[in-house]
């Protein structure tokens, strides 16, 4: 499955959850200044993907079965990944601090691991810019947040 990217979200972040998960993104354990840093919050059922512009966001979501081994690390700005519980059938997309959902997406319960990798960082200027977000998604119980690459902005 994959699904593209067109919409509008705030500070700087929009959300990955379970349907169900109380999303706590106001947790003292939510945008640490390490989540801050690499751009991924992790909390109980959410993670917060941190952008590069205020508000508007392209990009794409794709459903795998298995880990992506095979992409080339000097495309991108920026590389992390980290995990996700989803507990219901059901995944959303959200930004923030908006509540409605943007995307609803059917899934089997499970653990997964949510890979985001960011591009045309510096492109941003203000509030917009052309940056670029694509997600893979699979299923692993590996929860740890880790960076494959970072960016440094100026």
């Amino acid at each position: 499955m994959k699904y593209k990217l067109d919409f509008y979200t705030q500070y700087h972040q929009f959300y990955l959850c379970d349907s169900i998960a109380p999303g706590e993104t106001a947790s003292r354990k939510f945008w640490t200044d390490d989540a801050y840093n690499d751009r991924l919050a992790i909390e109980n059922g959410i993670i917060g993907i941190g952008t590069e512009c205020y508000g508007p966001i392209k990009g794409e979501i794709e459903f795998l079965d298995h880990e992506n081994i095979n992409f080339d690390i000097a495309n991108y700005d920026h590389i992390v990944e980290g995990g996700l519980i989803i507990q219901s059938d059901t995944m959303i997309l959200k930004g923030c601090p908006i509540p409605d959902p943007i995307l609803k997406i059917q899934i089997e319960p499970g653990n997964y691991r949510v890979r985001i990798y960011s591009s045309n960082l510096k492109s941003v200027e203000g509030d917009e810019g052309d940056d670029y977000y694509k997600i893979e998604i699979w299923p692993n119980s590996n929860m740890e947040r880790k960076v494959l690459k970072r960016f440094i902005s100026n």
